[in-house]
């Protein structure tokens, strides 16, 4: 039998997608046992190697999420919320793995997740990097040293094409920064700022978002008192990074009890 897990990837055609392809293929640690589209996507019936432009690998792109789970131990999904829902349910019923990186998703999608999570690993995070699950670590530690005399600013850079804001991976540090300081980000957020808004409210973290021409991702945690800053960042040029981090996770979550985890668990941080 096969040791390697056996790996399905879901948006196959997006951004993470084109690149989870053959970096799994050529992994020896996994297999690519299935790609999926969307219904009537172009890609379908494709083999993917040869969708992504390389070689061959044997595999279709299908637009039938339930048979391709059903020899997989895992899923890398990055699509968009309704989808990932979906695939939480069937990757669940499969006993699969389900590495999420899809962000926008809203209180009620993370429900049903929650649910898909008593019968398999869920490992989701809006940031699957080494670097950026540092920087959540050190957010929350330095917001527990500093108290509410110092104003915390989260901002956030990403392409053009990016749909939701604040970005999955500002939202992660902001809540690490709430939970630094003993509140919920619910409580203290501060986004959309425009206009008379008037003075800032002490204690609030605020979210600024930028969209601009192919920048991968870029994320400062801005903490500011009177006469000085302290400044956290982390700065990708290469969204290999995040595809690394999601193959790892996967394959972290094979043997690991049923329930939800995210990076810092992978990471052991």
């Amino acid at each position: 039998m096969e040791a390697r897990p056996g790996i399905v990837i879901t948006g196959a055609s997006g951004r993470m997608g084109r690149m989870l392809i053959p970096m799994v293929a050529a992994s020896d640690r996994a297999r690519l046992v299935g790609c999926v589209e969307r219904a009537g996507h172009p890609w379908i019936g494709q083999d993917a190697g040869v969708a992504v432009g390389g070689a061959p690998l044997g595999v279709t792109v299908t637009d039938d999420p339930l048979e391709a789970f059903a020899t997989a131990q895992a899923v890398i999904d990055f699509t968009a919320p309704a989808a990932t829902v979906e695939f939480a349910a069937l990757a669940a019923q499969a006993r699969a793995v389900h590495v999420i990186g899809t962000t926008g998703l809203e209180p009620e999608h993370l429900r049903k997740i929650a649910l898909a999570a008593h019968h398999a690993v869920i490992v989701r995070a809006g940031n699957m990097s080494l670097g950026v699950n540092l920087l959540v670590r050190m957010t929350k530690l330095v917001a527990a040293a500093l108290d509410a005399d110092w104003d915390v600013e989260i901002v956030e850079a990403h392409h053009n094409r990016k749909v939701d804001a604040p970005s999955g991976t500002a939202l992660m540090l902001g809540q690490a920064a709430a939970e630094g300081r003993g509140v919920t980000l619910d409580a203290v957020r501060d986004a959309g700022r425009d206009g008379i808004t008037g003075a800032r409210r002490q204690g609030d973290i605020g979210f600024s978002s930028i969209r601009g021409g192919d920048i991968v991702g870029e994320h400062d945690v801005i903490f500011a008192a009177a006469g000085e800053r302290v400044v956290l960042r982390h700065i990708a040029t290469d969204r290999a990074i995040f595809a690394r981090g999601a193959l790892r996770a996967a394959l972290w979550g094979q043997g690991v009890k049923p329930g939800e985890y995210d990076m810092l668990d992978v990471l052991g941080l």
